[in-house]
């Protein structure tokens, strides 16, 4: 089973310095690939004069994580993509519980390992954590993390399961399923492009799991940090082209509107909190989405899976009911 690790690259040069050395060591198994974004530093000297073991797909344009993963990937010839932030340190035989699982195992498509924070390695990371889902409004949580909450490891999750979604910080495709479904969508850019990926195979049968025998430590944020405006429309954007793709068609309508509705309410909050760059992101987002909804609906499959979410509001939960632990939601769901 060939397996290739891609780390996408945009002006990364420092993060490539102090991540691309686990990534080397401890991926035997797998060749290493630098995909590099047209970045405008010397990222690829770098690479081509201290891990000459690297190899590197130059893509032609930065069109994001989406595009620049679907642009590079058609270069690289493997059985298993491995997709690797640039911020991802590695451990030790981290690789060996994920190519033992799809050797094993044919349903299984998409993989995502115990993603713990780089900065405070005893806690769940935010981007992924513990293996992702979503509720019945497209609001993604996971397994260790509900909104800004993050738990700290005790071994609470170690049990392999399915899950809704794996994040793009460390996420294992067969490449086969990735070709299947056309990569991501580039029209997200950037932010929840994987969970429409995984919405997508789950869609079509496919199986995702987490593995916490496979371990990985993010920094998050190195590229895009978490108060960034631009970040605030990407994810509402996103989230509403998500859900048009995806949902149920008895659902689609209702589902979209009290979506837009809690929307309205988050606009609110960032109104009465003066932050007034957040409040224009939303704008900006359902802009974007009313101008380009006809396009995205044309997109929708044949098939959508009627049950997709485990709980119907993760917002009602962690602000009303104050439910800030995974395993007390799923005990009152």
């Amino acid at each position: 089973m060939k397996v290739a690790v891609v780390i996408l690259n945009w002006n990364g040069k420092q993060l490539l310095e102090q991540f691309l050395p686990s990534v080397v060591q401890f991926s035997k198994e797998a060749t290493v690939y630098v995909a590099d974004n047209a970045s405008t530093d010397d990222s690829v000297a770098f690479i081509n004069a201290h891990f000459p073991e690297v190899s590197i797909v130059v893509n032609s344009t930065n069109t994001g994580y989406a595009g620049g993963y679907n642009e590079a990937l058609q270069h690289i010839d493997a059985d298993i993509y491995a997709l690797v932030n640039s911020d991802i340190e590695v451990t030790e035989n981290w690789l060996q519980p994920i190519i033992k699982t799809f050797q094993a195992d044919p349903t299984t498509a998409i993989i995502q390992p115990k993603i713990l924070d780089f900065k405070n390695k005893a806690y769940f990371e935010y981007a992924g954590a513990a293996g992702g889902y979503i509720d019945q409004y497209g609001y993604p949580f996971c397994r260790g993390r509900l909104f800004d909450t993050l738990e700290k490891d005790n071994g609470q999750y170690d049990t392999n399961q399915e899950i809704f979604w794996a994040s793009g910080a460390c996420f294992f495709i067969r490449s086969q399923v990735y070709n299947e479904l056309n990569g991501f969508d580039t029209s997200f850019f950037a932010h929840q492009e994987e969970i429409d990926l995984c919405w997508r195979a789950k869609n079509k049968g496919y199986t995702i799991k987490y593995l916490f025998e496979s371990k990985v430590y993010h920094v998050g944020g190195a590229t895009l940090q978490q108060g960034n405006p631009k970040k605030t429309e990407l994810n509402f954007r996103n989230s509403l082209l998500m859900l048009t793709k995806n949902l149920p068609q008895k659902d689609l309508y209702r589902v979209l509107f009290i979506r837009m509705v809690l929307d309205g309410i988050a606009g609110i909050q960032f109104l009465l909190q003066g932050k007034i760059k957040h409040l224009l992101a939303i704008l900006k987002a359902h802009i974007a989405f009313y101008s380009r909804f006809s396009e995205i609906y044309v997109k929708r499959s044949n098939f959508q899976q009627p049950k997709y979410y485990i709980t119907k509001s993760i917002v009602c939960s962690y602000f009303i009911k104050k439910i800030r632990f995974f395993n007390d939601l799923i005990r009152i769901k």
